[in-house]
């Protein structure tokens, strides 16, 4: 019997290792062809910039030239926000998936782009003169205020807050947010002005939004990282976690923060950029596995990939035009929606 157990030891320490060294490999390539898309997405624009003129500016910033200013001041703080949009909002769903163990969650069902659009809406008519710095601060505290309301309203009920109770306060809480913003949006009259958020895009994007994104990707990811362990075993079901004495509600309480720090920051930058939390969770898993150590590092940097190809599709799909990087996104995630909700992919 020893020796079996010793050879069942071996063979799963192996199995680790070996998913551990993949998961490695697969964060190495994928942060190599971010830095590279990182590169052309600076590149590409209504004028284009050669990439030795982008690494010139980039490393020796000569402020007599145009070119230097523009991606200084404009295509690289884009760029970079996009990266940061796209990892937070890939780690967000990962989360929300192994919190409530349901594969179609997204960060939307916390109400945090509802309670952001709202929020917004209300700055926007209430303070037009608002600079692009306040209606982001704006749609973050909104976004902290969907959450809240999400978590208070499934915490009513007899039983505590559980995953299908969360679900469902966060489709009643967003309704109820999402019909208050479309009658103020519609009363005031800046309906046509919030059609460019809810569409979802980084034009706006400044070094204030980067600065956002990194403070709240610092303390946002931290967590996400520090409950990995705690996630893959909620992921396994909440009988099994309390068994083997996992203190749950502390472990669901760090993960809406989680959820909330993250998505809140990438709305109120990027506005409604859909799918990347519901797809890219689902891409890492068929790759590392179920191990939330490997799946939050790795969801991060397929999301800023996914995200970065987008921004650049949505420059060129209609040049000199801009497609709303929302509109890609839904390209790409609708089909795997569907073919999530017939229920083919139902593993996390």
């Amino acid at each position: 019997m020893s020796e079996h157990a010793n050879h069942s030891e071996k063979q799963q320490l192996e199995g680790l290792t070996s998913r551990y060294l993949r998961a490695t490999i697969i964060f190495i390539i994928a942060s190599f062809l971010v830095v590279f898309l990182l590169g052309v997405s600076i590149s590409v624009g209504v004028t284009d910039i050669q990439l030795q003129t982008v690494w010139e500016a980039v490393f020796a910033f000569d402020s007599s030239l145009t070119n230097h200013q523009v991606i200084w001041e404009l295509r690289l703080p884009r760029a970079l926000g996009a990266a940061l949009v796209g990892a937070f909002l890939a780690v967000s769903g990962a989360v929300m998936q192994g919190l409530t163990r349901n594969p179609l969650a997204s960060p939307s069902i916390m109400g945090v782009t509802h309670g952001a659009a709202f929020a917004l809406i209300v700055a926007i008519v209430f303070f037009p003169t608002i600079s692009n710095s306040g209606m982001t601060i704006s749609a973050f505290i909104g976004a902290g205020l969907g959450v809240i309301l999400v978590f208070a309203v499934g915490s009513f009920s007899k039983g505590g807050l559980t995953p299908v109770k969360l679900a469902l306060a966060g489709v009643a809480v967003g309704g109820m947010l999402s019909s208050l913003s479309s009658a103020i949006s519609l009363h005031f009259q800046v309906a046509k002005q919030m059609s460019f958020w809810y569409a979802g895009g980084l034009a706006a994007t400044d070094w204030v939004s980067v600065k956002i994104l990194l403070i709240a990707g610092a303390v946002g990811l931290t967590l996400a990282f520090i409950i990995s362990r705690a996630v893959t075993i909620l992921s396994l079901g909440e009988d099994v976690s309390k068994g083997l004495g996992q203190n749950t509600l502390v472990a669901k309480s760090l993960g809406i923060i989680v959820v909330f720090v993250l998505t809140g920051a990438a709305v109120s930058v990027a506005g409604t950029v859909g799918f990347i939390g519901l797809v890219i969770p689902h891409v890492t898993r068929f790759f590392v596995g179920t191990d939330y150590r490997l799946i939050i590092p790795v969801s991060a940097v397929f999301g800023s990939l996914l995200l970065v190809i987008s921004d650049i599709g949505a420059r060129l799909v209609n040049a000199p035009y801009e497609t709303p990087v929302g509109a890609i996104t839904a390209c790409i995630g609708v089909p795997f929606f569907l073919y999530l909700a017939r229920g083919e992919g139902r593993g996390i």
